[in-house]
């Protein structure tokens, strides 16, 4: 029954949940987590967090193998879509390999920092408004969803924090490969100004020719918000220049 029941959950994919274990089986909860505990015990399966599994392939040994990082980040909260440095590498917008994978849901989750085999996930809780630019991709046979180019320096720029600071989105901005239309289009619909601020003030700086009308607010933001509070300040787009991007290359 085990290797059936294997068998029948490999073509899920790698990953499978306690939930679908009982779809599969006509077991009570508590037989399914006997089951499951044995499976785990004889390496065949590992337990990834409660109630989701990963499948150890033939020949590899439990503890040594594991999935690429994004693919178990999906596991972890519903709706999953990777975003801000994560993404910013995928697209290979920064040479910088972040050592976290970070995740945008709308959904709640008691931890929002988790770590698994060795791996830390940061989960960004967002609303609802602000899931759009969403691109899916395959990895390992299975999907997953990601945010677009155009997307990911947005995101960037209404977090910092999460990309390593203002100067990871300089950097994206100076490849000029995305769509600047969608760009300038996306900085309007996630509804932050500083984006927007942020946006004009380094295509002024970078000589980018995107069409980007300037915020009327009295009150000034940092251009790094990562950065200490000092600099001298930009009129037009109400910024404090808290860092010198000049030489971002």
């Amino acid at each position: 029954m085990r290797i059936r029941l294997l068998e029948e959950l490999a073509k899920l994919g790698n990953t499978f949940t306690f939930d679908e274990v009982i779809e599969k089986t006509s077991l009570s909860r508590e037989a399914v987590w006997v089951l499951l505990s044995r499976l785990e015990k004889r390496g065949w399966i590992e337990r990834i967090e409660k109630g989701k599994y990963m499948i150890i392939p033939l020949g590899s040994k439990k503890g040594e193998y594991t999935l690429n990082e994004f693919l178990i980040g999906s596991l972890l909260v519903k709706p999953c879509v990777i975003s801000y440095w994560s993404a910013l590498n995928y697209h290979g917008f920064t040479e910088q390999i972040p050592s976290t994978v970070f995740i945008q849901t709308t959904s709640r989750k008691k931890k929002q920092e988790i770590e698994i085999f060795g791996v830390r996930y940061k989960i960004i809780r967002v609303n609802r408004e602000k899931i759009f630019g969403i691109e899916k991709t395959w990895i390992e046979e299975e999907q997953i969803t990601i945010t677009d180019k155009e997307k990911t320096i947005i995101d960037c720029f209404d977090k910092p924090k999460y990309c390593g600071g203002i100067i990871e989105v300089a950097k994206a901005l100076k490849t000029r490969d995305y769509n600047p239309n969608k760009l300038v289009n996306y900085a309007e619909k996630i509804g932050n100004s500083g984006v927007i601020r942020r946006l004009g003030y380094l295509n002024d700086l970078f000589s980018l020719q995107m069409d980007i009308s300037s915020i009327k607010t009295r009150n000034y933001l940092l251009l790094d918000p990562t950065m200490p509070k000092k600099g001298e300040t930009n009129a037009k787009w109400r910024l404090i220049i808290n860092t010198d991007l000049r030489g971002v290359e």
